[in-house]
C-alpha cells in the first residue's frame, strides 16, 4: 500500500439511523460551566439529576467488603447475585404488595437506563409504533430507533396533567403499537399518575396487545404522605407491563449504574436474551451493595427524601417570591417551570448559564414537547437553590449580571 493511499480521507459510512438521533441541546454547557468557573464565577449547577448527597453508608460498607473478595470480580453473567434479586424481590412485596418470583421475574440492569433502551430490542421491529411522552427519557426515543421502530411522541399538555392521553392517539398509531413508555412520577414534569389513570392504561394495552414500559425511578421520591404505586399493582399488569426501577435517585448512587426489571416471566427472559448478547452484568461487589442499600431503606429512604422536600420548599418559595408562579411538586426531584416572557428555552437555558452562572435543563432538551419550560433539578443545599432562583428571576426580568461576560466561543 502505497504512502499516498494511506494518507487519503476515508469516511466510513454510518448507519441510516444514526440520522434519526436528535443531537444534545447546549452540548458546550460542560466546557462552559469548566470556563466560568477558572474566572472565578459562582456556577450553581441544576441541570442534571445528580444529587450532591451521599450514598447509604451500608451500601458503601458492602461495596468495601465485597471488592475485597477475590470471587466477587468474577463475571456475574445475567443471573448476578442471588441475594440481589431474591432482596428486590422482597422489597417489592414489603413495598407495593408485589410478590415476584426472584429468579424469573426480576432482572439486574447495569442502570435501569440500559434496560430500558434494550427492552425495545425484544419487542419492536422495523416499522412498528411505540408510543412515548414528549418531553421524556432519552431512551424511550433511543431504544426505539435502534430497534428500527417508528417513534410516537405525544406532548404533555399541562392542562391534561401531564398525562399521555391515550383516546387521542391515532388508529394507524395504535394499530401498529407495540410498546408504550410510561413514567410516573414523571421526569421531567414531576407530574403524578391517578390509579384510575394507570387502570385504563393498563387496559389499553391489553386490548391493543402492546408493551407497557413503566418507569419507575422515582417512586420513592414523594412528599406530603404521597407514596407512588408500582404498575404491577394493577389488576391485569402482570402480562402486559414491565417495571423499571433504579438505585440511582433513591439512593443517590448515579455513578454506580444498578438498577432492575420486574415483569412477567416470558417479558424478562426477552429482556435478559437481548442483555446476554450486549453485556454480562454488573460488578457483583455493586450487585452487593445494592442489596445492603435495600435492606436499610426502611432506616435511611426517609431522611434522604426528607432533605429533598426541604430542597423542595425552598426552592419553590424563593421561585415565587422572585414572581414565578410554580406549582409544589408531589414528587420527583425537579420542578418544572414555565419559561418566562415565551422565549425560547434553549435561549434561556444560555442565557441563565452565561449572565448568572446557572445550570438549567430547557425543556426543550427532552423533546418538542418541553418547549416553553425548563427543568431545575434539587441537587443542591436550601441556601444555593434559593440564591438559584434569585439569579433566574433576574435573567426572567433581563437584568443578568452577566456572570459570563468573556467566556470564549459561547454562542
Amino acid at each position: 500500500m502505497t504512502t499516498r493511499a494511506l494518507d487519503a480521507q476515508v469516511q466510513v459510512r454510518l448507519a441510516g439511523r444514526m440520522g434519526s438521533f436528535p443531537p444534545y441541546p447546549l452540548a458546550d454547557v460542560p466546557r462552559i460551566k469548566r470556563e466560568l468557573i477558572a474566572q472565578g464565577v459562582d456556577v450553581i449547577d441544576l441541570g442534571a439529576g445528580d444529587a450532591d448527597l451521599a450514598p447509604p453508608p451500608a451500601a458503601v460498607r458492602a461495596l468495601r467488603e465485597a471488592a475485597a473478595e477475590p470471587a466477587m470480580s468474577r463475571y456475574p453473567f445475567q443471573l448476578g447475585l442471588p441475594a440481589f434479586r431474591e432482596s428486590v424481590a422482597a422489597w417489592m412485596q414489603r413495598r407495593f404488595g408485589v410478590t415476584l418470583d426472584p429468579f424469573a421475574e426480576i432482572h439486574p440492569l447495569i442502570g435501569s437506563k440500559e434496560g430500558i433502551a434494550h427492552i425495545a430490542l425484544a419487542y419492536v421491529g422495523p416499522g412498528d409504533a411505540t408510543v412515548m411522552p414528549d418531553p421524556g427519557y432519552q431512551p424511550y426515543l433511543g431504544g426505539t430507533l435502534l430497534a428500527g421502530g417508528v417513534p410516537h411522541a405525544v406532548p404533555l399538555r399541562e392542562e391534561n396533567g401531564f398525562l399521555i392521553d391515550l383516546e387521542s392517539l391515532p388508529r394507524d398509531v395504535v394499530a401498529r403499537m407495540r410498546v408504550l413508555y410510561m413514567n410516573y412520577p414523571n421526569n421531567p414534569t414531576a407530574a403524578t399518575a391517578p390509579r384510575e389513570y394507570l387502570e385504563a392504561a393498563v387496559a389499553f394495552c391489553r386490548e391493543h396487545g402492546a408493551l407497557l414500559v413503566f418507569d419507575n425511578a422515582y417512586s420513592e421520591i414523594g412528599f406530603d404522605g404521597y407514596r407512588a404505586p408500582s404498575i404491577l399493582e394493577i389488576e391485569g399488569a402482570r402480562e402486559i407491563a414491565v417495571e423499571f426501577h433504579s438505585f440511582s435517585k433513591t439512593f443517590n448512587m448515579t455513578g454506580w449504574r444498578m438498577g432492575w426489571a420486574a415483569g412477567a416471566r416470558a417479558t424478562i427472559a426477552a429482556l435478559a436474551r437481548v442483555k446476554a448478547a450486549v453485556d454480562t452484568g454488573q460488578f457483583l461487589p455493586i450487585q452487593a451493595a445494592a442489596v445492603a442499600a435495600l435492606e436499610s431503606a426502611h432506616e435511611w429512604v426517609p431522611s434522604n427524601v426528607s432533605e429533598f422536600q426541604a430542597r423542595r420548599d425552598a426552592l419553590v418559595t424563593a421561585l415565587r417570591e422572585n414572581g414565578m408562579d410554580v406549582p409544589l411538586p408531589r414528587a420527583t426531584m425537579y420542578v418544572w417551570v414555565a419559561v418566562p416572557r415565551g422565549i425560547a428555552s434553549e435561549v434561556f437555558a444560555r442565557s441563565a448559564l452565561l449572565e448568572e452562572g446557572v445550570v438549567i435543563m430547557p425543556g426543550a432538551a427532552m423533546g418538542k414537547g418541553g418547549e416553553g419550560y425548563f427543568r431545575l433539578a434539587l441537587t443542591q443545599a436550601p441556601e444555593r437553590l434559593a440564591l438559584a432562583a434569585q439569579r433566574l428571576a433576574r435573567v426572567a426580568s433581563g437584568a443578568g449580571t452577566t456572570a459570563g461576560r468573556g467566556v470564549s466561543n459561547a454562542g
